[in-house]
């Protein structure tokens, strides 16, 4: 029995220390925890209630030349309730009012909101959804509503703001501003200056409530964010709406798959006007691709324009070397080259041969010269930088080809078929490119598509025109082709675009798509440049698989694109007005833009009246005044937040309400 006992009595000491043993390891680790590793796993304890969620920062401004929108970013908020934070007292004496106010306000019977309100106090909820996607004037509204009117902590309000970008012009040059969302490739003129558009982002601290739901701590931020710069392009929106307008009304007439038209001044390079338009199933024209920039395709006869200055510049002809169109065919290697007139035009000089696009004549004059030394040709053309890109920032530029003797596909037919546009590539923005470089006496400036960065009205960045290529060519050789080109629309191709009482130049242009299969589908384009005396601006129009019942030559397809635009640009050229403005009275309404924009440059105490006018001509207007604008809808002003006179302070807000 005593042994026995000895047994038991050393098993309990074994045991003993064993949790003795333990508790001093347990006891060890829990101090670890608490004083060596404690901040840590606090840190991840908080995190696991507490996090910083990112506020994004408003987009700058993107503006037209002239200070016209193009895209803005205007603030919503999504308005939530916290049935927990009010006290019993406050809660019952406030939701019945509130819940009125809300019905008036949000178009929704009183009892659906007081329902709501007392479910969500009874089952303690949070984060209880009021309303979305409320602008400024409505949230301030709200925020003065019976309970909200007590803030967070009181009243339960929660608001949560957010951006939402908008587009005044709607679908017009859609394509053309673009967009700059998450996860995706920037895309136009918001894709390429993001950089300065996008601003930074601010932060806020949230908790996590029921639901796996985060509420904001405070209505106010940790770290404000930091609005973006406004961007002005160098887009006029007037001209875009001239090319957008007489492109479509062509491509509904001639039911055609798409085309573009860019408008670029002659002495910058910058883009006026770039529209882009492309069919859907449904019959409907809208801004699919940016054509003018992204597609390279076979220009056809508008690139007979660089085979003449190659020839011109090398001296193998002049503008009176004579050639036989023999009938109008002629064969190289079993393939035809034919001109669009049955039985050729006899014998022609190369002025002639390029004012009615002969094909034949043309051919020769490349074929019979080059031939022996096809690089020589090539390399006239790369002289002229028709090999390489624009490298323009917005991005999908089509790749230029310009096949050289060197490569392996050159073969026999390469020659010839350059020689009338045929087996070489461009996108119609670089192919405008060289023309304007033409009418720029040989100065090729790179197109542009930015003017200016600013930062609350200070100049933050300028930009200049950029020189491609200095001289293409010759003096000589460019005053025989502007001729050249001038005759095609007086007695050449384009003879149904002259007129007496406004001058314009250049080259029509049909092509046909996979020539060798004579595929029956075409492109027919028209690029050139107005006035054509003193060119101010080039064009070229470019339109994709009209219906060929309809038409399909260059001169009936895309020609009058380019006289509508051409006319409308420069012909209609309205006269401003000087108006005074009595300084002790509301600023009237002037239906002159620009004498308005001017007198406003004046040092103003009092807010102007907009009703009336246009968003994009209004905000110009306020903004240049120094006060931050929201506006609510699209079209004209009806409304305005501030009336007329009263008393403006720098970056003071107001709210216009448009038709």
């Amino acid at each position: 029995m005593a042994t026995t006992d000895k047994k038991i009595l050393s098993r309990i000491y074994v045991v003993s220390i064993f949790f003795g043993i333990m508790g001093l390891a347990i006891a060890a680790q829990i101090a670890r925890i608490q004083f060596v590793e404690g901040d840590e796993y606090r840190a991840k304890a908080e995190q696991r209630i507490f996090r910083t969620q990112v506020v994004d920062a408003n987009r700058g401004n993107l503006y037209d030349a002239n200070g016209q929108l193009l895209a803005t970013s205007i603030s919503k908020y999504d308005i939530r309730f916290d049935a927990v934070a009010p006290s019993d007292k406050d809660f019952n004496a406030g939701v019945d009012k509130l819940s009125s106010q809300l019905s008036r306000k949000l178009n929704k019977p009183k009892s659906f909101y007081l329902k709501k309100f007392r479910r969500a106090r009874a089952t303690n909820s949070r984060y209880l959804k009021i309303a979305s996607d409320v602008g400024y004037s409505d949230l301030m509204e709200i925020k003065s509503f019976a309970l909200f009117n007590r803030g967070a902590y009181r009243g339960g309000l929660i608001v949560e703001p957010h951006v939402v970008r908008e587009y005044p012009l709607g679908k017009m040059a859609e394509r053309l501003v673009g967009y700059d969302e998450p996860g995706k490739a920037g895309v136009g003129l918001e894709g390429a200056y993001s950089t300065f558009l996008k601003g930074e982002n601010g932060s806020r601290l949230v908790q996590k409530i029921s639901g796996n739901q985060w509420k904001p701590i405070d209505n106010v931020n940790e770290i404000e964010p930091q609005d973006g710069l406004d961007v002005y392009s160098t887009i006029d929106v007037n001209m875009q709406d001239v090319a957008h307008h007489a492109l479509l009304e062509q491509l509904e007439y001639f039911e055609a798959d798409h085309g573009t038209a860019v408008v670029m001044e002659v002495a910058t390079g910058e883009i006026k006007a770039l529209s882009n338009l492309g069919r859907a199933s449904s019959g409907k024209y809208y801004e699919k691709r940016n054509y003018a920039l992204w597609e390279s395709h076979e220009p056809g006869s508008t690139f007979k324009l660089m085979s003449v200055i190659a020839a011109l510049e090398d001296k193998v002809v002049d503008t009176s070397t004579v050639f036989d169109t023999q009938g109008g065919k002629i064969s190289y290697y079993g393939r035809n080259v034919r001109d669009s007139k049955y039985g050729g035009y006899g014998k022609i000089s190369v002025a002639k041969a390029f004012e009615v696009s002969s094909n034949t004549a043309l051919v020769q004059m490349i074929q019979d010269n080059y031939s022996s030394g096809p690089e020589r040709y090539v390399d006239r053309l790369y002289s002229m930088n028709l090999h390489k890109k624009l490298e323009l920032p917005i991005i999908g530029e089509g790749r230029p080809f310009i096949p050289h003797p060197d490569d392996q596909s050159w073969s026999g037919l390469s020659l010839p078929w350059m020689g009338f546009g045929y087996g070489v590539q461009l996108t119609p923005l670089q192919t405008l490119t060289f023309y304007n470089a033409v009418a720029n006496d040989g100065v090729m400036v790179k197109p542009r598509l930015i003017k200016e960065v600013r930062s609350k009205g200070k100049t933050i960045e300028q930009y200049d025109r950029e020189i491609l290529n200095p001289s293409i060519c010759s003096q000589e050789t460019i005053d025989k082709v502007k001729v050249m080109m001038e005759n095609v629309v007086r007695r050449g191709t384009a003879d149904n675009l002259y007129s007496k009482d406004f001058s314009m130049a250049g080259k029509t242009g049909t092509c046909q798509t996979e020539y060798w299969k004579s595929s029956g589908n075409y492109i027919a384009s028209f690029a050139g440049y107005f006035p054509a005396d003193k060119p101010l601006y080039s064009c070229i129009v470019v339109i994709h698989k009209p219906d060929v019942k309809k038409g399909y030559y260059g001169n009936i397809v895309a020609g009058p694109v380019f006289k509508k635009i051409a006319q409308k640009i420069y012909a209609s050229n309205p006269q401003s007005n000087e108006v005074a403005i009595p300084q002790s009275q509301p600023e009237p309404v002037i239906e002159n833009i620009n004498a308005y924009y001017t007198s406003v440059q004046k040092e103003h105490k009092t807010f102007p009246d907009v009703t009336g006018m246009d968003a994009m001509d209004a905000i110009t207007i306020l903004e240049n005044l120094g006060a931050r604008v929201i506006i609510k809808g699209k079209g004209k002003v009806k409304g305005q937040s501030i009336k007329a006179g009263l008393p403006i302070s720098k970056s003071q807000q107001i709210i216009l309400t448009l038709s």
